[in-house]
């Protein structure tokens, strides 16, 4: 497929950036960054000091692109009309009510925004979720698209951010990796090939991994559930050192020599934070619980459990100082 039109529904933390370096790089895709949040468009057109997202090099990114081949729009129908690929970059926020209230994924948004491009495709799309997800919900995603449209294919896609916050331009310029996973038949592996394209205009071959959708929808919760372990790991050694006269930073170097378990992410602190941890972490244990993994959901939540006793243990040292 030859792709001229892009277009991203969500101008927010993942959207915006991630669109706009992809406008930098393939100057002749034409890239339309959507939102039903009108003042959220405003400011990604307005001063570049004033973004409604702060990266370090966002602003400088965005002053080369915008206006030539990136676009920021509330007219989410002409968008989905005029594009051949679609990024569902919409928010998944922990739900609060209902099953798996406190640990589950609100997929709401992503379902309203499966429906809006249901309602205005009028030709074959590939649908690609960016936001972080549950594994099967391309399943749901897909049955949306079928019931509320007629005579027109669409393809699902996975291809899941890894960008920290403050390196998140840097990320995406130079990417550890990135995750592009797709249905093994003939028409998924070719829609796969038509993103695979579009990175390689500047991430190299060997970095851009194709899995199938299900494994590209876990990788994301898995690769956050690693790394917190690690978080909350050193921090429950931090508490034993406390009580041993042993030094955490010793300690960690220490461990963090060992070539098989390394240094990153074995800094004692106060916990782990930010928007998607403790999120994707809960919506993981929810996942296992649903399966019926009992065993595999109490090992992951006791992650989570570590790093509320290491926040509560360092406000309890404050106080009795």
């Amino acid at each position: 497929m030859e792709v001229k039109n892009v277009c991203c529904i969500g101008a927010g933390y993942v959207g915006g950036p991630t669109m706009a370096v992809i406008a930098l790089k393939c100057p002749h895709i034409k890239v339309t960054v959507v939102d039903a949040n009108s003042d959220k468009i405003k400011a990604w057109n307005g001063p570049l000091d004033k973004l409604p997202v702060y990266e370090p090099g966002l602003s400088n990114v965005v002053k080369e692109a915008r206006g030539r081949n990136l676009f920021f729009s509330s007219d989410i129908k002409r968008a989905i009309e005029k594009s051949e690929i679609i990024f569902m970059a919409v928010n998944t926020p922990t739900k609060t009510e209902g099953e798996g209230a406190g640990m589950a994924a609100d997929l709401r948004y992503v379902i309203a925004c499966a429906k809006d491009i249901a309602k205005y495709s009028k030709s074959d799309k590939i649908v690609i979720e960016k936001s972080t997800l549950p594994v099967r919900t391309a399943e749901k995603i897909k049955e949306i698209l079928v019931e509320n449209s007629s005579g027109i294919h669409f393809e699902i896609l996975s291809n899941p951010e890894f960008l920290a916050e403050g390196t998140a331009i840097q990320d995406l310029f130079k990417s550890d990796r990135v995750l592009i996973g797709g249905d093994e038949t003939d028409s998924g592996l070719k829609a796969v090939q038509t993103l695979v394209d579009i990175y390689s205009n500047w991430i190299k071959k060997e970095k851009i991994l194709t899995t199938n959708i299900w494994s590209s929808e876990l990788a994301k919760l898995a690769s956050n559930a690693m790394l917190t372990q690690r978080i909350s790991s050193i921090n429950s050694l931090s508490a034993l050192c406390e009580k041993t006269g042993a030094d955490i930073g010793e300690l960690s170097k220490a461990i963090g020599s060992d070539h098989r378990i390394g240094q990153h992410f074995l800094k004692a602190s106060v916990g782990f934070g930010g928007s998607c941890f403790q999120k994707d972490i809960l919506n993981l244990v929810y996942l296992c619980k649903y399966y019926g993994l009992d065993e595999v959901a109490e090992y992951w939540h006791q992650v989570v459990k570590i790093n509320d006793y290491q926040k509560n243990r360092f406000a309890k040292k404050i106080i009795d100082h």
